[in-house]
């Protein structure tokens, strides 16, 4: 194939990349510079941006490690079912990632809410509502509604590389007097863990950039950089220069995870 006709395949791609990482990329770069670089002394002089930073490292470490705990053994659950049934059983699992953050954090709130079904249910055995009720509005809770589409995630990246497993390498380790904990350990786990690491990475870079679930569920209550942003633009006050900083540095913060674990997998 001569070479100018193959470079037409690589058009669209060069495309899409332009018009939707370049060019809104440069924008924010610019609107970001547009005050001198004031604005970058005044972000990073701003309390709350830094609490921001850190809700959002927290959530975006715990979150996905819950994630990826559940998940690996979901995968591993689904991997010992027949064909159809898997399959049957990973398309329920992956329902999730078909709705909106918005949706998932209005179901949250009618099942963990402060008059939600489980809380109400609770009221009955003698437990008080409003404290049960207040769970879901927390750090925690935020973390649990994201789990909710970040499980899944991990079910796709890791499910492959278990199945790809030769299981019988754990039957000869367990006859040879090593325990099964072992054997996961010493055998498994470090065949998936390029996989692993994928996943986590991958789910660490959605929960920190995650946006609608957390405008949803917790408003304003909890610190996360998302939502010190939507407090740049909101209706209450613009600040286009800083919001654009705070832009960059959240872009910043997941392409570090994601070039970390791009990293690992290399040397991997």
């Amino acid at each position: 194939m001569p070479r100018h006709i193959a470079a037409l395949f690589f058009l669209p791609g060069t495309l899409v990349f332009v018009l939707f990482f370049a060019l809104p990329a440069t924008s924010i770069l610019l609107e970001a510079a547009s005050d001198a670089g004031s604005a970058v002394a005044r972000v990073f002089a701003d309390p709350v941006f830094w609490n921001g930073v850190r809700g959002s490292l927290l959530i975006g470490t715990i979150a996905p490690f819950v994630s990826l705990v559940v998940g690996v053994m979901v995968a591993i659950a689904l991997s010992r079912l027949a064909p159809r049934l898997r399959t049957a059983t990973l398309v329920a699992i992956t329902l999730p990632l078909t709705f909106s953050g918005l949706i998932i954090a209005y179901g949250f709130i009618l099942v963990f809410g402060r008059s939600g079904f489980v809380t109400l249910l609770l009221a009955e055995l003698g437990f008080d509502p409003a404290v049960v009720g207040q769970f879901i509005y927390s750090v925690f809770g935020l973390g649990l509604a994201y789990s909710y589409y970040l499980i899944p995630r991990v079910v796709l990246v890791v499910l492959p590389a278990i199945m790809n497993f030769d299981a019988t390498q754990i039957a000869a380790a367990r006859s040879m007097g090593a325990s099964r904990l072992r054997a996961l350990a010493g055998i498994m786990l470090p065949q998936i863990a390029p996989s692993l690491a994928a996943a986590y990475a991958l789910t660490a870079s959605v929960a920190i950039g995650a946006y609608g679930t957390a405008l949803a569920l917790v408003g304003t209550q909890v610190n996360i950089l998302p939502l010190v942003l939507y407090s740049k633009i909101s209706e209450t006050g613009t600040d286009m220069p800083a919001a654009a900083v705070i832009s960059i540095v959240l872009m910043a913060i997941c392409s570090a995870v994601i070039a970390l674990a791009e990293l690992m997998l290399g040397r991997r």
